[in-house]
């Protein structure tokens, strides 16, 4: 399979594709590509059975398509763990190098990289990390954006994204905080948000559409 391909399985298992349709616009955002290609890829990966394709809805991946993805964010997110546990990588950093590493790993060096990290649950940036069986906590699918104003939320992960990362850094976000959502801003403008210790600051409309929250 070829790393494109690879992810695509990865950016729909993120963004819930397990559980509900992802949208070509999501898909998109997600790997900064253009809208074309997602059209293209998602009608290959149909053909091979790896996502279920439902017109003006979106896709969702089938049950192979899914544990393919689980076996590939293990590998991608167990050396996401490793730079920044041990190599001390900033989280911005990460992302590139563990997509080099994560490619022709043999499953008894994945094990191995497992038991000496301590068989992490979550990775830096708070996505799960499935076992060697394919299993793995359930996880939050809804966004900072789709949060109500006035209502309360923890940060529980971002999407492995670079530039998302990148935008996050220093700004005060961090997994585990607790915020409220004060305003959503008119045409897609900035949410601004609270956190508990009184800091008021905005996050972009698109970040917020990357940003994965908890009541």
């Amino acid at each position: 399979m070829t790393p494109k391909k690879q992810d695509y399985l990865k950016i729909i298992f993120e963004l819930g594709g397990t559980k509900k349709e992802i949208t070509n616009k999501q898909i998109a955002m997600g790997l900064n590509v253009v809208a074309g290609s997602v059209t293209e890829m998602v009608n290959k990966l149909a053909a091979e059975g790896l996502v279920h394709h439902i017109p003006y809805a979106g896709v969702r991946l089938t049950e192979t398509g899914e544990r393919l993805a689980a076996a590939l964010i293990r590998r991608h997110r167990l050396w996401e763990t490793f730079l920044v546990d041990k190599l001390h990588y900033k989280l911005e950093d990460i992302h590139a190098d563990a997509e080099v590493l994560e490619h022709d790993m043999s499953e008894n060096l994945m094990n191995h990289l497992d038991e000496y990290l301590g068989h992490p649950t979550h990775c830096p940036h708070g996505g799960v990390i499935p076992d060697k069986d394919g299993h793995y906590a359930e996880e939050s699918h809804r966004t900072l954006a789709s949060v109500a104003d006035g209502v309360s939320v923890t940060v529980e992960r971002f999407t492995d994204n670079h530039e998302l990362l990148t935008y996050l850094d220093g700004s005060g976000l961090d997994i585990g905080d607790q915020l409220t959502v004060e305003q959503h801003t008119p045409f897609e403008g900035p949410i601004v948000v609270r956190l508990d210790n009184g800091k008021q600051f905005d996050v972009g409309y698109k970040a917020a559409n990357y940003i994965f929250v908890r009541e």
